[in-house]
């Protein structure tokens, strides 16, 4: 067995979560699955949980959904823990049906916002749900969390609520909402929860939980690393903190002009109001200067300004004094602008997303606290600082529990089997699928693994993975030898990080890698190529493909991972995402520049040929990204012409709550950088209004006839009337056919009636989408009328890339 040395060195001063003594209920054992129902209770011979999971999903036990790793985690605690998926809403029987919690509820919308998981980029509603059996639409509510939550304090009101998930994680404060397009109260507040706990959950839940098995007040549970709660102003438990005001942005202070080299000394006094008589002349004895009169160092003469003349006073510098009295880290809470502020003032809600997205990291983040409400019904909404992150052997207790791997026996068809009618399509898409580690520290501003996961790298062990390998390889039904992907939030980050604790305690940089890779990032590729090979070597396995997303900009460094990662990890094709041509755009998400890919294209041409094989990339590519104009979408149409690209799946930007490219769209500022009230501000261009988004996704679908109107339209105003033409450097052409071919390669020969051209003489119907179709991996969008879709990879959490 190999030694495993965890790269990061982030100070562990938290407890073990092994450390625990059980709960008394542990003697109970194993649950093959957590109940569902009261009949599965008794089997397991209990006469009532202790705790009572609340989620918007299916119910699937396996380590990628959030619920069955929460439960879990409880259960090895020695805690009974029964689940409710996707309850009738309507009233609060259906929050009954496990009977009262011993201990506590914990509420999740499930493993997507369920804002994002029911409504398109486009605002429309979803037709399908592949977190719910069949991907049947409509299982949920909209903002399931705070529905949730509310039919729980009906159904037993005295029982303390516990909400997490990505849902409350990234609505901790107040947020902008771009369902409703405006700013809404932190989730605390409109869920009514007791505690609300944000990020990787497991080693706060398992405090929480022993603390209330041993009857302690729910209220007092304040102290506990990555939760959220509300304090009424002049409580008590505030005592002994030391307060930061962070309620306004910086003013500047007074410009003193500069002084004009060609003006004598008479004009300068003269234009300052003053003259250069001696009468008027202002001494300045630290200068060395005197006036007429007064006596040099021979003493001889006196002047009649002696008796006014004061000694020098020497006071200590303030800045410096701050820094020797500055109060302990751990101690200080931070006072964001109020929710009244911020829903009403776009400045200072940029000032606090940028406040909020400095303290995210564990090593340096202090609390936060944010007011909500005036007069009577005012409380502050207080955020502890981030979660300590798991240690190797924790990801290895965690990833190691006794689950099934499979849905709940209740979602099986009539033939026992989950690959039929009542597929759930989130499940299929991973389960052949290994998650080797947590987090991501690429930052980009249109994603939200930063603010959920962090970006500190939580790592599993080798023998941990291989085991797992070998799970799915003895007990997953259907495994036919390939696992589908061997990842996390991002492919190839398993087990790099800050060379040195004292750095990664102290650094509050938003990206390692933007706007170049830090130089003390480590960028082994090592351990990665050795669980690659030692996967693919394991007896049964066939093949291991590569599905997460690819940093291609860190995997440059390691050329011997691209040769690897190329010919033998590829199924034919490898999605990366550049997102962008132009520096606009890319310098708002913190992606680097499209030289990055060009190189790793020429490294994976290479290799494909060195093994024999036909193997393409394909990239992915943002439309209406804050601080992209119509030109750089112009200029990306040119780029992709030229190279060859007729994209079928187009992502438009989809401003989900908490992400830093969220509050550019929001306020039109650019967060990445100091927010001021004057010119020093930056401004960011938003693609706004239903018509230059879809301008801007067409751009991105160059090739498509139905968009070729909207984009002659925009080029003739554009002044670039030069790309319409018949010839192939032009970008779209002249004519517009009756029936135009849709441009997908799983679209050939299917057609569609342009809506601006005469009938289709035919009558050719649209074929409609079967459930559980995706348009896009990005959207998760159903394919459109008119057009036929095929599942295309797995729908992923908000902001997942």
């Amino acid at each position: 067995m190999n030694a495993y040395v965890d790269v990061s060195f982030f100070p562990r001063a938290a407890k073990p979560i092994t450390s625990y003594k059980p709960y008394w209920a542990k003697r109970f054992g194993v649950a093959p699955f957590l109940p569902m129902s009261r009949a599965e209770m008794e089997q397991l011979g209990w006469d009532s949980c202790d705790v009572v999971l609340v989620t918007g999903d299916a119910y699937v036990d396996h380590p990628s959904f959030g619920m069955a790793v929460i439960g879990r985690v409880l259960e090895s605690q020695g805690f009974r823990v029964g689940i409710i998926s996707q309850p009738d809403w309507q009233s609060a029987e259906a929050f009954k049906a496990l009977g009262k919690p011993n201990l506590f509820w914990g509420v999740t919308a499930g493993n997507m916002d369920s804002m994002i998981n029911r409504y398109t980029a486009d605002r429309k509603i979803r037709s399908d749900d592949a977190y719910t059996p069949g991907a049947e639409a409509g299982r949920r509510p909209d903002r399931a969390a705070i529905v949730y939550s509310q039919r729980c304090r009906e159904a037993f009101k005295d029982v303390p609520i516990v909400l997490g998930g990505m849902e409350g994680s990234l609505r901790r404060i107040a947020h902008y909402d771009y369902w409703s397009d405006k700013v809404r109260r932190s989730m605390v507040v409109d869920a009514k929860c007791d505690l609300l706990l944000y990020g990787n959950a497991e080693r706060a839940l398992i405090e929480i939980a022993h603390r209330l098995a041993r009857r302690e007040p729910v209220d007092r549970i304040t102290d506990v690393r990555g939760t959220a709660f509300i304090r009424r102003p002049g409580d008590p438990s505030t005592e002994g903190w030391f307060e930061l005001d962070s309620t306004e942005v910086d003013q500047p202070g007074p410009v003193e002009a500069h002084i004009n080299p060609y003006q004598t000394t008479s004009e300068q006094a003269a234009s300052q109001g003053g003259s250069c008589g001696a009468q008027s002349t202002t001494v300045s004895i630290a200068d060395g200067a005197l006036p007429a009169g007064v006596a040099g160092q021979n003493g001889s003469e006196k002047s009649g300004l002696e008796g006014n003349t004061k000694p020098l006073t020497f006071v200590p510098n303030p800045a410096l004094e701050a820094k020797r009295k500055r109060p302990p880290q751990e101690r200080t809470v931070i006072r964001l602008p109020s929710y009244e502020q911020v829903r009403s003032d776009a400045v200072l809600y940029a000032h606090a997303s940028r406040v909020l997205h400095l303290e995210t990291n564990p090593g340096n983040a202090r609390a936060l606290v944010q007011a909500h409400g005036e007069g009577s019904t005012a409380r502050d909404v207080w955020i502890n600082p981030p979660p300590v992150p798991l240690t190797t052997p924790e990801m290895d207790f965690i990833f190691d529990l006794p689950y099934a791997r499979s849905p709940h026996p209740r979602y099986a068809d009539e033939n026992g089997r989950h690959d039929g009618a009542t597929k759930i399509p989130a499940w299929e898409m991973i389960r052949f699928s290994i998650n080797i580690m947590r987090g991501c520290f690429g930052g980009c501003t249109f994603c939200s693994i930063t603010e959920h996961e962090g970006r500190i790298i939580q790592s599993r062990s080798e023998e941990s993975i291989i085991r797992e390998i070998e799970d799915v390889r003895d007990k997953v039904q259907g495994f036919t030898g390939t696992i589908s992907d061997l990842g996390g939030p991002t492919a190839n980050m398993y087990r790099l990080g800050c060379r040195t604790p004292e750095i990664e305690a102290a650094c509050r940089k938003p990206s390692c890698v933007y706007p170049g890779i830090c130089q003390n990032l480590t960028t082994n590729h090592d351990p990665l190529i050795k669980i690659y090979r030692r996967g693919r070597a394991i007896k049964g396995v066939k093949k291991i493909l590569i599905g997460s997303g690819l940093r291609y900009d860190l995997a440059l460094e390691s050329p011997e991972y691209i040769k690897e990662l190329v010919q033998h990890h590829v199924g034919g094709y490898l999605k990366i995402a550049p997102e962008h041509t132009e520096a606009g755009p890319l310098t708002k998400m913190m992606k680097p520049g499209i030289g990055n890919y060009d190189r790793f294209k020429t490294l994976f041409e290479k290799f494909t040929a060195e093994a024999g094989k036909k193997q393409f990339l394909i990239p992915y590519f943002i439309a209406a990204h804050p601080g992209t104009s119509d030109e750089d979408m112009m200029n990306l149409a040119i780029w992709l012409k030229k190279n060859g690209f007729r994209a079928d799946q187009v992502q438009t930007f989809y401003p989900s709550p908490m992400a830093s490219a969220t509050a550019m769209y929001h306020t039109n500022l650019n967060t990445l950088k100091g927010i001021h009230r004057d010119e020093r501000a930056e401004r960011v261009d938003v693609v706004r209004g239903e018509k230059r988004r879809r301008l801007h996704k067409a751009f991105l679908r160059y090739h498509d006839p139905a968009n070729w109107p909207l984009l002659r339209e925009a080029l003739k105003a554009m002044g670039r009337a030069d790309l319409i033409g018949n010839g192939k450097h032009h970008l779209i052409p002249t004519y517009q056919p009756a029936v135009g071919k849709c441009g997908g390669k799983q679209d050939k020969a299917k057609y569609i009636v342009i809506p601006t051209m005469r009938p289709d003489p035919l009558n050719r119907q649209p074929a409609q989408p079967e459930p559980g179709q995706i348009l896009t991996q990005h959207t998760g969008l159903p394919p459109r009328a008119g057009i036929q879709g095929k599942p295309l990879g797995k729908k992923r959490p908000v902001g997942k890339r």
